[in-house]
């Protein structure tokens, strides 16, 4: 046991188990290669936050640094700097003896150096006869260089967090002014739509960004605010293209009205039969007016929104909660049996939005039960909506986050 390198603080600063830990583990060190003494302080730098220290710690440990000679700190050399208060006062840009202190004491308890004292406290060094240092007693730059890996990837880690948090801010930035002007340019222009619902949700959403926030409080608003995105564009989108077709068939001489409205309360069908039956006029104005447009593939989205809109499936879930989207999926089975949606109905709607999709839909169903006659009737009219791409799930996510948030405020 390295016995010579466990010392206590002189005077009347206490000695801790946590500063005899500390020297334990700087006296097991095995000295390696040489380490560039400012890399090792620029990654201290990097990792402050982590290591509980102001900067003005990192202006003593930087004239700590000056009084060491070498540019490499090397145990061979000796490793400890004996200044006085007054020269690294000086030299740490005139900080007060309190203060440097005070952060003498933090450099040590952050574990980046250690006290050498002496029998009455004084920082020296005993010389031997041609100048070389034989014993010292100040500070001990040693942890410094047995840390050396450990500062390097601690920084290494905070840089690529401070990276994906700048790129997570540039996202939202960019994302909040596409919303913003897509919003305006809607409203100037009188495009057809709930704009003030709209731009409530956006206003909401900027509200709850906090001044400083971190990456998952950046990420969690721009996964919504894209989700808002989507659906403006979708609105737009939609508009746009209704003009489009409304031209080709006044062109054309063509006037298609749909004699079937969407109501949410239709009854599931008993058979396939009636599903796939239709009226010889719709099926006359399908094949005239234009191709069954081609199904796509709907965008499936983040599994942290899907539960925080659909709080209610999560009961289903294994131990009462969901951690990935197999267990969403195997959730929604459960709850598809409970509500009486048939085995066929919820095939068909996994097989037009995907399995994923189809779990979130028959989540949505779950949180409006109470308001739905027939759960099995309202997925069949989803999945035809579906394949017609004339159905997505962003509104209805957006709906219910709107409308948990809202009961979360008058609950509270």
């Amino acid at each position: 046991m390295q016995t010579t390198n466990v010392t206590t603080p002189f005077g009347r600063r206490p000695m801790a188990l946590a500063l005899f830990k500390r020297q334990l583990q700087t006296a097991e060190f095995k000295p390696g290669k040489p380490v560039e003494k400012w890399k090792v302080f620029r990654d201290a730098c990097e990792a402050r936050e982590h290591l509980g220290l102001q900067d003005r710690a990192l202006a003593v440990l930087d004239a700590l640094l000056t009084f060491y000679p070498e540019s490499e700190l090397n145990s061979e050399h000796g490793l400890v700097v004996f200044p006085s208060n007054a020269q690294l006062s000086i030299r740490a840009h005139g900080i007060t003896g309190t203060t440097l202190r005070r952060h003498l004491a933090a450099l040590v308890e952050s574990g980046l150096i250690q006290r050498r004292d002496s029998p009455n406290g004084k920082r020296y060094a005993h010389r031997d006869r041609v100048g070389e240092i034989e014993q010292a007693f100040g500070f001990d730059l040693t942890p410094l260089l047995a840390r050396a890996a450990e500062l390097a990837a601690l920084a290494q880690e905070i840089a690529a967090e401070r990276l994906r948090l700048r790129r997570a801010k540039e996202a939202l930035t960019i994302c909040r002014r596409d919303v913003r002007k897509l919003i305006t340019a809607a409203i100037e222009e009188g495009a057809e739509g709930d704009w003030d619902v709209i731009e409530a949700m956006y206003v909401g959403l900027v509200g709850r960004l906090p001044r400083n926030p971190d990456r998952s409080q950046v990420e969690t608003i721009l996964d919504e605010m894209q989700l808002l995105r989507s659906e403006i564009i979708n609105i737009l989108e939609t508009q746009v293209n209704s003009k489009n077709m409304d031209g080709y068939a006044t062109q054309n001489g063509c006037h298609i009205q749909n004699s079937k409205p969407e109501s949410i309360h239709e009854s599931e069908p008993s058979s396939r039969k009636e599903q796939d039956e239709s009226p010889a006029q719709e099926q006359f104005v399908q094949s005239s007016a234009k191709p069954a447009p081609v199904m796509e593939q709907l965008k499936v989205f983040p599994l942290a929104m899907v539960l925080r809109a659909c709080p209610q499936i999560a009961d289903y879930g294994p131990n009462g909660a969901i951690a990935h989207w197999r267990e969403l999926m195997g959730a929604a089975v459960v709850v598809r049996s409970m509500l009486g949606v048939s085995p066929s109905a919820y095939q068909e709607a996994c097989e037009a939005m995907g399995p994923e999709n189809a779990a979130t839909a028959m989540a949505c169903i779950l949180e409006r039960a109470g308001h739905i006659n027939s759960a099995g009737g309202y997925l069949r009219d989803l999945t035809r909506r579906a394949r017609l791409g004339e159905f997505g799930l962003g509104p209805m996510l957006m709906s219910l986050m709107r409308a948990n948030s809202g009961e979360e405020r008058r609950t509270a």
